[in-house]
């Protein structure tokens, strides 16, 4: 599988999460962020077992390709 990063959250401040990647064998996104613990909000979800939930803010948008132009922060 080889993941290309496109970028990570400019105001985090231990550099490392969230994140963006992009797998380029299958064209889908991985993202990187903060679990999401809280019981009322997963309560309002249905979310399978083999699923997760995280948390991610609206500024890493800016990463995607059908956002940017097709580039990532990397380039």
């Amino acid at each position: 599988m080889a993941l290309r990063k496109l970028g990570t959250d400019p105001d985090s401040k231990n550099s490392g999460s969230p994140t963006v990647y992009l797998d380029e064998e299958t064209g889908n996104y991985l993202l990187q962020g903060w679990k999401v613990l809280d019981a009322e909000r997963l309560a309002q979800m249905d979310i399978p077992d083999h699923e997760t939930v995280i948390e991610f803010p609206q500024r890493m948008v800016q990463f995607f390709p059908e956002v940017n132009g097709g580039f990532g922060e990397d380039v």
